[in-house]
């Protein structure tokens, strides 16, 4: 334990009578605060006195390396409060050099304790140390992120100078340092931040949340603001479990948050947005007794009767709970906007509700595909519904895809016989620069097979780089006409091949034998290929004819206007007929690809 009167010897800083009260008893030097196992150094550093530190370090320059309770040297102590000189002095000394890149039990450096205080300048001094931040590459959270968490904008606009990579570095959380300058709300180091590159709006945390989300949890209506003021994208995107802004608003109840979201910047589009769950944001609002939010959302134009994936809409949400008193205020709110359970309303009155407001999806609502309103049906619907949107978003994908891929193979190809164009088989005459094989008939059979191959590969990539089909149908007919005419350049191709392998080879019957075989080879390897496409596309057409049957005998049958009235239901029965062969690939199909 440290004796008293040296101890307030240091705190002063007192160098004279700190110097005799060690010559009278040697042993004084080495003794440290209880609590802290500080040292005399460690309290000189803390309190910036530069004479007593230079003295202590002439003295005993071992003592620049000793550390305290925590691991940490007097460096620490002079970094964390801004003690430039006295932090000249510390590194200046021997040993110096190592001790900036201790680490204290938590792991953290110099640079990061003044990171985390702010000190400006010793930051300045500290970066030049390269592999300071260097040691921090592998770090589960570093300088940058305890900076751009205590708003230092200053300290992170001075690291991303030499580490411009850390601006999308994650802690072990997952979190970027934009992602904790919203959750804090500094808005000048989301400033810097963004100003050095705005597309760290997109990164997402490990639950998806971009720094919007983070901003929209904390109702940092400032920073929301500023985000959207440079891009609007960001407010289309979703956590991984579905929610927008507004949903998250809502959830951390962030009532001033959500009416300048709505009103002020007019995201009333995001108001009847579901979840993974199928929950809006009145569902959300009633589940957990947010009486001035539901009252709120009610009156700026909320589906007051959205159904969630479990069947329920919020009436029924509140009503499951109600020991809260705020059941009392929500229930008359929601009935005074006609909110309603989900088993009092109409069979088809959500199917045409969407119908009204989307008619493009007419055709995803059959008129027998409901004949009650219970849960369990409500989300049988939902979720099939769901799957089949799921499949035709895969099947375009695929379509996409494929279209590259053709675009690809195409370019490959007429590449290939480019080169073997101007490189014939048997190269060039020295004396006129014709080609050597020039007179043979397997040259001339090369010649015109590598001429077919090269422009038909051509022809390819002129009409899929200047044709962009939107619709299904026609990407699946620019498709089929591509793969074919790609089909014939390949085999264009190959007798190209053979036919320069002819040419090549020793006249005599046994390389003629040796050609004959390798065309035979090559031949029933391309046979063996067709026919199991052949095959597949066979029992793909079988398939669909089946199911093309089976949709005609169950239209027939139907009755298309028995819940709806008869224009509606019309409209179904019509869109339906339509329809029916505009996916025939996706629903005649039970192994997730189709052949053409």
């Amino acid at each position: 334990m440290m004796n008293r009167q040296l101890y307030e010897t240091v705190l002063k800083g007192d160098t004279t009578t700190f110097l005799n009260l060690v010559q009278e008893n040697e042993t004084l030097i080495k003794q440290t605060v209880a609590e802290s196992s500080n040292t005399v150094l460690h309290l000189a550093a803390r309190f910036g006195h530069l004479e007593l530190v230079l003295e202590i370090l002439k003295q005993w320059p071992e003592m620049v390396g000793a550390e305290n309770g925590e691991l940490e040297t007097a460096l620490h102590e002079a970094c964390r409060e801004g003690e430039v000189e006295v932090m000249a002095a510390l590194m200046a000394a021997d040993g110096g050099e190592w001790v900036v890149g201790k680490v204290n039990c938590r792991g953290e450096s110099v640079l990061f304790v003044a990171c985390e205080r702010g000190k400006v300048e010793v930051v300045k001094v500290l970066i030049g140390f390269q592999w300071l931040l260097v040691h921090e590459l592998d770090a589960f959270i570093c300088s940058i992120h305890v900076a751009a968490a205590a708003g230092h904008a200053e300290i992170v606009k001075e690291i991303l100078k030499v580490r411009p990579e850390f601006a999308r570095k994650y802690t072990s959380e997952g979190y970027s340092p934009l992602h904790l300058a919203c959750s804090k709300g500094h808005v000048d180091t989301i400033r810097e931040l963004l100003w050095f590159e705005s597309d760290l709006l997109y990164l997402r945390d490990h639950k998806g949340w971009t720094p919007l989300h983070w901003a929209s949890m904390k109702g940092r209506v400032g920073i929301i603001n500023e985000i959207i003021s440079i891009s609007l994208e960001a407010v289309d995107m979703v956590t991984n479990h579905g929610e927008t802004i507004l949903h998250l608003a809502v959830k951390y109840n962030q009532y001033d948050g959500l009416k300048y979201m709505v009103e002020t910047l007019n995201f009333l589009e995001l108001i009847n947005i579901q979840d993974n769950d199928g929950n809006t944001v009145l569902h959300i609002a009633t589940a957990r007794k947010l009486t001035t939010m539901v009252t709120y959302l009610l009156k700026h134009g909320v589906d007051a009767n959205a159904i969630n994936h479990k069947g329920y809409t919020a009436l029924d949400v509140v009503e499951s709970d109600g020991s809260n008193s705020a059941t009392l205020v929500i229930v008359p709110a929601l009935s005074e906007a006609g909110a309603k359970r989900c088993d009092q309303l109409p069979p088809m009155s959500r199917d045409i509700e969407e119908v009204a407001r989307h008619p493009n999806l007419t055709a995803q609502y059959s008129p027998r595909s409901r004949k009650t309103g219970s849960p369990i049906q409500h989300h049988q619907y939902r979720k099939k519904n769901h799957r089949r949107s799921k499949q035709i978003e895969l099947q375009n994908e695929g379509l996409r895809n494929a279209r590259n891929t053709i675009t690809v193979v195409a370019v490959l190809i007429a590449t290939v016989t480019f080169s073997a164009g101007i490189n014939p088989p048997g190269g060039f005459s020295q004396e006129n620069g014709k080609a050597i094989m020039g007179g043979k008939p397997p040259f001339k059979v090369f010649v015109l097979c590598n001429i077919m191959a090269l422009f038909l590969s051509l022809g390819i990539v002129n009409v899929l780089v200047s044709v962009i089909p939107f619709r299904r149908k026609s990407m699946m007919k620019l498709l089929v006409a591509t793969h074919k005419i790609m089909w014939v350049s390949t085999m264009f191709m190959a007798a190209a091949f053979m036919a320069a392998t002819w040419t090549i080879l020793p006249q005599g019957s046994g390389s003629r034998w040796l050609v004959i075989e390798l065309m035979m080879v090559g031949v029933g390897c391309t046979l063996v290929v067709l026919l199991g496409l052949g095959f597949l596309l066979a029992k793909q057409w079988s398939r669909k004819k089946e199911w093309r049957r089976r949709k005609e005998k169950k239209l027939k049958d139907g009755t298309p206007n028995t819940s709806l009235n008869s224009r509606v239901g019309d409209m179904h029965f019509v869109k339906n007929s339509r329809q029916s062969s505009s996916n025939s690939d996706i629903d005649s199909s039970d192994h997730g690809y189709h052949v053409y």
